[in-house]
């Protein structure tokens, strides 16, 4: 049995729950962007500029950090309990599996901490 230590809610109908609602933040977000890359008379600098360092822009963009960060966690936390476990990699498979959410967990707090400097730059 695998112990849920580092789960992100400790029930599966949440985090179940937290994924689908991410994924409906991320697909918004990106029909919001597209819609305006597809509608704009034209795209010159300052025209991005204005568009992305509007506080509605930037909140929704923070927003779409953050479910990607909670999206992406959710998802390598279930590869790592389904895959690395003692049937798959051996007697040291806690190990591996608590070396493999630490790394995972590096890379988003990295990717968190570069996007919402990005979002929030200007």
């Amino acid at each position: 049995m695998v112990m849920q230590v580092m789960s992100l809610s400790r029930s599966g109908l949440s985090d179940f729950v937290l994924q689908r609602a991410s994924a409906a933040i991320l697909a918004i977000y990106s029909i919001w962007v597209m819609q305006f890359f597809l509608l704009a008379p034209s795209l010159d600098h300052d025209v991005l500029v204005t568009f992305f360092t509007s506080p509605v822009m930037q909140i929704g963009g923070t927003l779409a950090v953050l479910a990607t960060v909670a999206h992406a966690w959710i998802g390598m936390w279930t590869i790592g309990t389904d895959y690395l476990r003692p049937a798959h990699v051996g007697a040291h498979a806690t190990a591996i599996r608590f070396g493999y959410q630490a790394l995972c967990l590096l890379a988003l707090f990295v990717y968190l901490t570069w996007a919402l400097s990005l979002v929030w730059q200007f």
